[in-house]
């Protein structure tokens, strides 16, 4: 009956504890500052009527190579890897502050021997539990020469939760480890966006390099012919300097691209995380634009509220209502229980005896009475700390409506900017065919050729540069969007 009634007591502390009010506000998700559609206008064309459906990076990224290389990213890359380790640590003091929660019970054991006719035994324990400390003890006095035993089981100073300190607390910490977790799928969507616009610019610049090469040989042959000019007495000597600096200018050019290259390969090794194969880099930058899809914007802004960061400014924000009501809780009497049970006996055979059978349970309420204002400041502190949380979410979701805002504004115009710069290359190509041709024939001076010549390196440079844009905007799309990393997402942090 003694076991009984211990048990029950045990149970009924537990079942209080575990059913503790909560003196947290109740949690509302903020109306987020958007508006409910994309901007319009002329800059955003016809972008903004698509619907924006959630997709993987395959759908985007379509180039095999390229998908490939964001495979191996995604198992090597560093970053990654300590993003993931940071939300192991996360999660596990989810776990750690959930154990304050439950009492803590310890076993212990005892033997001792007299030769004056008296032996005493003491046990005890203590410890840390619901976030008190203490402990039990237990004294057993037999009046007999000889061997005595004990062994005991006891809970050390347990803090019911009435109020709702310890939940609260675990909760504050769960929503923590959730925002560590889109932290990491922050990180994954940048280094899937990083490692697509490494890949078009080495495209870039590998096409910069043949230009630029192309051109050196041009101007070589351009060297040559004023120079035999100039033997013939056609051509003054300006005319060789002004086509040697074209020359010199052409191969600093190469130099400085074969540079740009091996350092676009350095970047690509280091978001890859290992060595990779370089048949998968694109060879010029109408390669990458090609294996880039178009990603659509959709009307409602509310698609914004999946981005990573997004998320993490809310579960912050969770956390921070959640701490509110820790602080509260610790306004109130922290009330404690302690237990023991045990058995004693002199001989070890008789240990486990009806009549070796000890219990005794006990409980404690404690309250300061003045502590100058200091409890309730830190409710103000908390409180204070939930409403910039509040401002740090809306702050997140007005920045990813201008970030998107400004790449369709880009995605609306890059259309007709290619167009014109493709049109201002064949137009400067035909022009220095034309004008290298009547200066061989003598209709023009060599100053018109050369002048040509330097446009049309000009275009093809420019025309580059917006084809650049172009890929970079639509990886800008996909990561300014969320990408596809809603669905990247890992189990969530246990559940008090």
């Amino acid at each position: 009956m003694k076991r009984l009634a211990l048990t029950s007591a045990l149970t009924s502390a537990l079942s209080l504890a575990l059913a503790a009010c909560s003196l947290a506000p109740h949690y509302q998700t903020p109306v987020p500052p958007v508006p409910p559609s994309w901007p319009v206008g002329d800059a955003y064309l016809a972008q903004s009527e698509a619907n924006l459906p959630t997709v993987s990076y395959t759908e985007i990224f379509r180039d095999p190579r390229l998908q490939q290389l964001i495979t191996g990213a995604l198992a090597n890359n560093r970053d990654l890897r300590v993003a993931a380790a940071n939300l192991a640590a996360s999660r596990a003091q989810v776990r750690v502050i959930r154990a304050d929660q439950f009492p803590q019970i310890g076993v212990t054991g005892g033997a001792s021997y007299s030769d004056n006719g008296t032996s005493t035994t003491s046990t005890g324990t203590g410890g840390v539990g619901g976030g008190g400390t203490g402990g039990t003890g237990n004294a057993v006095t037999v009046s007999r020469k000889g061997w005595s035993y004990s062994l005991q089981g006891s809970i050390s100073s347990f803090e019911l939760d009435f109020f709702g300190k310890y939940a609260n607390a675990t909760e504050a910490q769960r929503n923590t480890a959730l925002a560590t977790e889109a932290a990491a799928r922050t990180v994954r969507l940048g280094l899937i966006a990083d490692l697509a616009r490494a890949w078009a610019q080495y495209g870039a610049d590998r096409e910069l390099l043949g230009i630029a090469q192309d051109t050196t040989k041009n101007a070589q042959r351009s060297v040559e012919l004023t120079g035999a000019r100039l033997r013939g007495g056609i051509s003054p000597r300006t005319d060789l300097r002004q086509a040697e600096q074209v020359l010199e200018t052409a191969r600093g050019d190469v130099a400085t691209q074969q540079a740009a290259l091996a350092q676009d390969v350095n970047a690509i090794r280091l978001l890859v995380g290992a060595d990779f194969d370089t048949a998968l880099l694109p060879a010029s930058i109408a390669d990458v634009t090609g294996a880039l899809a178009v990603l659509p914007a959709g009307t409602s802004s509310q698609v914004l509220l999946r981005r990573p960061d997004v998320v993490e400014a809310e579960y912050q924000l969770r956390a921070a209502n959640a701490d509110i009501g820790v602080a509260r809780a610790q306004l109130f009497p922290s009330i404690s229980l302690t237990g023991l049970l045990g058995f004693a006996s002199n001989a070890l055979s008789a240990l486990f005896d009806s009549g070796s059978f000890r219990w005794s349970a006990g409980g404690n309420a404690s309250y300061s009475i003045f502590n100058a204002g200091g409890r309730r400041a830190n409710v103000d502190v908390s409180e204070a700390q939930r409403d910039a949380a509040l401002a740090n979410y809306e702050r997140a979701v007005q920045t990813a409506l201008r970030e998107v805002s400004d790449a369709l504004a880009d995605q609306g115009t890059l259309g007709e900017r290619l167009r014109a710069a493709r049109a201002n290359t064949a137009a400067a190509a035909d022009t220095a065919r034309l004008t290298d041709a009547t200066y061989r024939y003598g209709v023009q001076s060599f100053l018109s050729s050369l002048d040509a010549q330097r446009s049309l390196y000009s275009a093809q440079r420019s025309q580059i540069a917006t084809e650049l844009a172009l890929a970079s905007n639509r990886v800008t799309l996909y990561r300014v969007l969320g990408g596809d990393a809603a669905t990247a997402t890992a189990a969530e942090p246990p559940k008090p």
